[in-house]
C-alpha cells in the first residue's frame, strides 16, 4: 500500500509538518487550486496545490482544517507561484493537527509527483489483482473437486487471516472456520441475531457488523440466489469474515467479494444435487408404491441410496394440506435422518412423506422412528401422524411402506390423533404407529396382491367403474373425495371444483349402482377399505407404458400412486373422522342417503 513515507523517499522532498503521520496510506493524488476542494474529494488523497486561492491567514487555517476533517492523507504545497514559501498560518494550523505537509520545490513539477504515485498505485493494484485471481482459482479448485462448503470456508479463513462464517438467509450457522483464533461464541450469536433482524426487515446489502468488539475487522456480504436477485428477496446466505488482527485490507475485501460467487456456486451445486436426488427418490418411491418394480429390480434401484439387505419404511403425514407443507415435511424428515446419521431415501407421494431406511430390530427401529418424528414435530406447528413398518428384504419394500401407512391410519381410525375441521392435528405429542396397532388391518395386508383382495375391492368398486359411462371417471373421484372429506358436501365439492348439487347427484348415482348408503359410516368405511385395497393390490401389466394409469383386473386404479385430492393431501387425511356422520346442508337432510 502506497504511503506518504514512500512518496517522500521517492521524491526526496522535505516534510514541513506531520512527521508522525507519514505512514498514512495514499489512495490517490489530486491537484486543485480551489479554496475548498473537499466536495470533490472522497478521502485518502494527497492534494497538490500552489495556494493561488489562499491569500489570507484565516483562509489558510480553514483550508487545513477542511482537508484534515475530510480525511485527506496530506498536502503537497508547490512553491514559486503564489507563495515563495509555505505560509506560516497554514503551517501553524497543520502542526496543531499533526497534518502532513510536503514542500514541493518549483523545480519539481506536479506531474513528477503524480507519475511516481500513479506508477506505484498501478503496480500495487496489479499485484492485488494477481493475488486475488490466485485466491479465486484456489477456491474454484475446491468447488470443482467437490470438497464441500466447509473446505471453502476454511480456505477463505486462511486467505483473510481470520474467522470465516456462512449463515443461511435467516441467520442460522451453516459453516465456520477459524484461522488462528476462534471467534467467541457470544460474538457469533450477536452476528446471527443481527442477520436474523435484517432478514426480518428484508435488508440485503453488505454491512459491517455493529458489534463494537469486531469493529473494522469484520464484514458481512450477502449471497443472493438468482431468483432472489430478480424479486428482491432475502439473501439465500451470508458470508461473514472477521480478521484476527487489524482491519480488512483492500485485498481482503476483494477476496471476500470473489468468495461470495464461489460460495454461491457451491450452494447451487448442493441444490442441484439435492433436487436431482429428490427427483430420483420420488421416481423410485412412486414405482415402489404403484407396484411397477419389485424383487431384484427394486433391490437394484435402491442400492444407489445405500439400501441393501433389509429395509424399513417410516411414513409421515404432512400436518397441513398443500404442496408447500408436504415439501417442508419432506425437508424436515431428510434433516432428521441426517441428524441421526441414518442413510436412505426420502420422498413424498401425495400428502405423505416416506423414508426408506436400513432395516433394524423392532425395538431399535421404534426408538429411531420416535426420535425422527420428534425432530420433525419440533419444526411443525402440530405433531405429525406417522407410522413405521417392519424390516423386509429390499425387493419387498412395498410391503413395509403399506404396513407403515396402514398402521398410521389404523391409529387414526381408532380415534387417536383427532384432527380439527381443516384436517390439522391438535397439539398432542407425536406418536409413531407400528404393526402392533394394525388390528384388523393386518387382514388387509395379508391379502396383499391376492385374488381375495382383488375380489373384495371389485365387489364394491367394479359396479361404479362399469356404470361410469359418460362420467369419465368422475364417479370414482367423487366417491373418494366424499369419503376423504368425511361426508362433508361443501368440502368435497370444493376439492372436486364442482357445485355441491352436482356432487349430490353423483353420490346418488353411486348408491344406485352399488346398493349402498353413503350416509352410513359402515358403508363409507367399506368403500375406503376397497379404495385402499385397490391401491395395495394394483399392478401394471408387463410391458405397459409406465405413464399409463395402473390397472387392477383390467380396471383403472383410482389411486395408483397414493395421490390425494386437489389440495395435495394423501389418503390418510380423509380417514381421521370416518366414524363420524356426514354433515347436513340446511334443508337437505342428514347425509348422502338423503341426497
Amino acid at each position: 500500500m502506497l504511503t506518504l513515507r514512500d512518496l517522500v523517499r521517492d521524491l526526496q522532498v522535505p516534510v514541513r509538518s506531520g512527521d508522525e503521520q507519514l505512514d498514512r496510506p495514499v489512495r490517490w493524488v489530486h491537484i486543485s487550486e480551489l479554496e475548498d476542494p473537499t466536495p470533490w474529494l472522497s478521502g485518502g488523497e494527497l492534494l497538490l496545490t500552489t495556494g493561488l486561492a489562499l491569500s489570507t491567514d484565516d483562509g489558510q487555517r480553514a483550508f487545513v482544517h477542511a482537508l484534515d476533517d475530510h480525511g485527506l492523507a496530506g498536502l503537497g504545497f508547490g512553491l514559486g507561484f503564489a507563495h515563495a514559501s509555505i505560509p506560516d498560518a497554514l503551517l501553524d494550523a497543520a502542526r496543531q493537527r499533526n497534518f502532513p505537509i510536503l514542500e514541493i520545490p518549483y523545480e519539481q513539477p506536479f506531474i513528477a509527483v503524480t507519475e511516481k504515485a500513479f506508477t506505484r498505485l498501478v503496480n500495487e493494484q496489479y499485484a492485488v489483482l494477481q493475488r486475488s485471481i490466485a485466491a479465486q482459482e484456489r477456491l474454484q479448485r475446491i468447488v470443482l473437486s467437490e470438497r464441500g462448503l466447509d473446505a471453502i470456508v476454511a480456505a477463505i479463513a486462511a486467505l483473510v487471516g481470520g474467522t470465516a462464517l456462512v449463515f443461511d438467509g435467516r441467520g442460522e450457522p451453516m459453516s465456520s472456520h477459524a484461522f488462528r483464533r476462534e471467534l467467541p461464541e457470544p460474538a457469533v450469536a450477536r452476528i446471527a441475531a443481527e442477520l436474523h433482524d435484517r432478514a426480518r426487515r428484508g435488508e440485503r446489502r453488505a454491512f459491517v457488523p455493529s458489534d463494537p468488539d469486531l469493529g473494522p475487522r469484520a464484514l458481512a456480504l450477502p449471497i443472493l440466489a438468482t431468483e432472489a436477485s430478480e424479486r428482491g428477496g432475502v439473501p439465500q446466505a451470508w458470508l461473514v469474515a472477521v480478521k484476527d488482527a487489524g482491519g480488512l485490507s483492500e485485498l481482503d475485501r476483494l477476496v471476500l467479494h470473489q468468495a461470495v460467487t464461489v460460495v454461491a456456486l457451491e450452494l447451487l451445486r448442493h441444490r442441484v444435487a439435492d433436487t436431482t436426488e429428490r427427483r430420483l427418490a420420488g421416481d423410485v418411491l412412486n414405482a415402489l408404491v404403484s407396484g411397477e418394480v419389485e424383487g431384484a429390480e427394486l433391490t437394484r434401484r435402491l442400492q444407489p441410496f445405500g439400501l441393501g439387505g433389509d429395509v424399513t419404511a417410516l411414513v409421515v403425514q404432512a400436518t397441513a394440506p398443500g404442496a408447500s407443507a408436504v415439501a417442508a415435511c419432506e425437508g424436515a424428515v431428510a434433516a432428521a435422518l441426517r441428524d441421526e446419521a441414518v442413510g436412505g431415501l426420502v420422498a413424498a407421494t401425495g400428502g405423505l412423506v416416506c423414508a426408506l431406511m436400513p432395516g433394524v430390530g423392532d425395538e431399535e427401529l421404534f426408538e429411531l422412528a420416535g426420535r425422527i418424528v420428534a425432530r420433525v414435530s419440533a419444526q411443525s406447528a402440530s405433531p405429525p401422524d406417522a407410522g413405521v413398518g417392519r424390516a423386509v428384504p429390499a425387493g419387498r419394500a412395498r410391503e413395509t411402506f403399506h404396513e407403515a401407512r396402514c398402521a398410521m391410519e389404523a391409529v387414526l381410525l381408532g380415534g387417536e390423533g383427532a384432527a380439527d375441521a381443516d384436517g390439522v392435528r391438535a397439539g398432542t405429542p407425536p406418536r409413531v404407529a407400528t404393526y402392533r396397532d394394525l388390528g384388523s388391518f393386518q387382514l388387509l395386508l395379508s391379502l396383499q396382491d391376492s385374488d381375495a383382495l382383488r375380489l373384495f375391492c371389485d365387489s364394491l368398486l367394479a359396479p361404479i367403474e362399469r356404470g361410469e359411462g359418460h362420467y369419465g371417471g368422475e364417479l370414482m373421484r367423487s366417491l373418494e373425495a366424499f369419503i376423504e372429506c368425511n361426508g362433508q358436501w361443501e368440502a368435497a365439492a370444493r376439492r372436486l371444483y364442482c357445485h355441491r348439487h352436482t356432487l349430490r347427484y353423483r353420490i346418488r348415482k353411486i348408491e344406485e349402482l352399488t346398493g349402498r348408503d353413503l350416509g352410513s359410516a359402515r358403508d363409507r368405511i367399506e368403500f375406503w377399505l376397497a379404495l385402499r385395497g385397490r391401491e395395495i393390490a394394483v399392478r401394471r401389466p408387463a410391458g405397459s407404458d409406465p405413464r399409463a394409469p395402473a390397472l387392477a383386473n383390467g380396471l383403472t386404479g383410482t389411486r395408483a400412486s397414493g395421490e390425494g385430492g386437489a389440495d395435495g393431501r394423501g389418503g390418510a387425511g380423509g380417514v381421521r373422522l370416518l366414524g363420524a356422520e356426514p354433515d347436513a346442508d340446511a334443508g337437505d337432510g342428514a347425509g348422502a342417503g338423503a341426497a
